[in-house]
């Protein structure tokens, strides 16, 4: 039963109070999908096919054309005809897009196990010098500037976090359909808006003096980052790739708990505030129990289900961890280097006062 608050109705999120501005082109593949957007007209079809043809599959090019194609599936773009969503050119070239961005993965994701053993090896945490992923870092070491800098980046998927899971819901049936409805309905916030994670992780960037408009730092954002949440879009929005999906999910559910553990020590070392921990906070929890859920229930259920699958859930597993990994290594590497991780560097009129750390 859903729950019901009496008083008048809760303030929306401010993140989607408005739709964000289209971003600025990458390309050519990038350009001709903004230009198409912008004036309502289809881009021409041999140029889609010679620039997909040509664009590096996990470059700013094509995941960025990619991301914009897939944003008319959220929340669209500022001054851009909803119809557009469903124009049968932008479909052709968003199509293209995806072939070459999965070809990819297939080639250099391609699982070395079975699903069990995939999500089995999830929970063996790193020890040591192979301790070395971005929430260790930004634990151990990471500074405000940095830390600010990844939550802006992350901003792109946890201001619609669950939206791009909830596509598998229609595609699943019995055990697992029910598993997965259960773990959406805490992250959609339990039937209380304030508590839909995606308006947590709004307040977790008020508190670090970052914009929380939906979609603000998408002109920043490196490809490494965009190819993390076009993955979800393009597992969910594919019912052949439902299994791909539901390895994703269990991906980031098992994952999660110990990262947002490290991510919510660093925020304590930083001196940010409550709401910016509680984030993390709430993961640590939420996500130790849906973890269970998710390998239980969902994965269990539907590879009882649907056994054929085993694969496609590996495929799942191995491609989110592949993305993630080069997203970590950019970021790492930058940071490492004294750089910034973003393509547009923070203004400096943003700095939060967070403790003293380096």
């Amino acid at each position: 039963m859903i729950p019901t608050h009496p008083g008048p109705a809760p303030r929306p999120p401010q993140s989607r109070t408005r739709q964000p501005e289209l971003p600025v082109p990458r390309g050519e593949l990038s350009s001709q999908v903004i230009a198409a957007l912008r004036d309502g007209t289809p881009p021409d079809a041999p140029a889609q096919r010679r620039g997909a043809t040509a664009a590096e599959p996990y470059g700013n090019d094509l995941q960025l054309a990619l991301y914009t194609l897939y944003e008319l599936h959220y929340q669209g773009f500022h001054g851009v005809d909803p119809e557009l969503e469903w124009e049968p050119g932008l479909l052709a070239l968003r199509r293209l897009l995806e072939q070459r961005f999965l070809a990819a993965l297939r080639r250099d994701a391609a699982p070395r196990t079975d699903a069990a053993q995939a999500l089995a090896d999830l929970q063996i945490e790193p020890v040591g010098h192979q301790a070395d992923s971005v929430s260790h870092h930004l634990e151990r070491d990471g500074n405000a500037r940095q830390f600010r800098e990844y939550a802006a980046l992350r901003s792109l998927y946890h201001l619609k976090e669950a939206d791009p899971h909830a596509w598998v819901i229609p595609r699943l049936r019995g055990r697992a359909k029910a598993a997965m409805v259960a773990v959406e309905y805490d992250e959609f916030g339990a039937g209380r808006a304030e508590d839909i994670h995606a308006e947590l992780f709004a307040a977790l960037m008020r508190d670090l003096d970052l914009e929380t408009a939906y979609g603000h730092y998408l002109d920043s954002t490196p490809a490494a980052a965009l190819a993390t949440v076009n993955v979800m879009s393009l597992f969910g929005l594919h019912r052949s790739l439902r299994g791909a999906l539901v390895g994703h999910f269990a991906t980031v559910e098992i994952t999660s708990s110990p990262g947002s553990r490290r991510l919510a020590n660093a925020l304590r070392r930083l001196n940010a505030g409550p709401a910016a921990q509680r984030f993390y906070d709430e993961h640590v929890e939420a996500d130790a129990v849906h973890e269970q859920v998710v390998r239980h229930e969902v994965v269990d259920g539907l590879l009882h289900a649907e056994p054929f699958l085993d694969a496609d859930v590996a495929f799942g597993v191995s491609a989110t961890g592949f993305l993630e990994d080069r997203l970590g290594e950019r970021l790492l590497t930058r940071w490492r280097q004294g750089r910034s991780a973003l393509l547009r560097t923070l203004p400096d009129t943003d700095t939060p006062p967070l403790g003293d750390a380096p």
